[in-house]
């Protein structure tokens, strides 16, 4: 048998998904509502990774909107992770894919001890 909290945490969990994961609206939410909320959300954090990275955001111009959508999408940001940390996930994560030249100097130290 489940608990109610169990069950309070599985429900919560789904929300989750579906405002930060892409996934489904969770039974007794409008899926639409949660689509605007889940976009709110993720500008949200878009602005604020460009505010904590600019040169990510220059660097990406028209492309950076597009790019963090992906990244975040397929990677949420937990309460486990800093903002000022996954800002730098998504500058690692762009490097990867060849989306921006791997940087010199600092950040290059700093992305070999993570690799992300």
């Amino acid at each position: 048998m489940t608990s109610s909290r169990e069950r309070l945490a599985a429900q919560q969990a789904e929300l989750l998904k579906a405002l930060l994961a892409g996934g489904d609206a969770p039974a007794g939410f409008d899926a639409d509502r949660l689509r605007i909320e889940a976009n709110v959300l993720r500008n949200k954090q878009s602005r604020l990774v460009a505010y904590l990275r600019p040169d990510l955001a220059e660097a990406l111009g028209d492309r950076f909107a597009a790019l963090f959508r992906e990244y975040a999408t397929s990677r949420p940001k937990t309460d486990t992770i800093r903002a000022r940390a996954y800002a730098d996930a998504f500058g690692a994560w762009l490097v990867e894919r060849g989306e921006i030249p791997k940087p010199r100097g600092r950040f290059t130290r700093w992305l070999r001890q993570r690799r992300i």
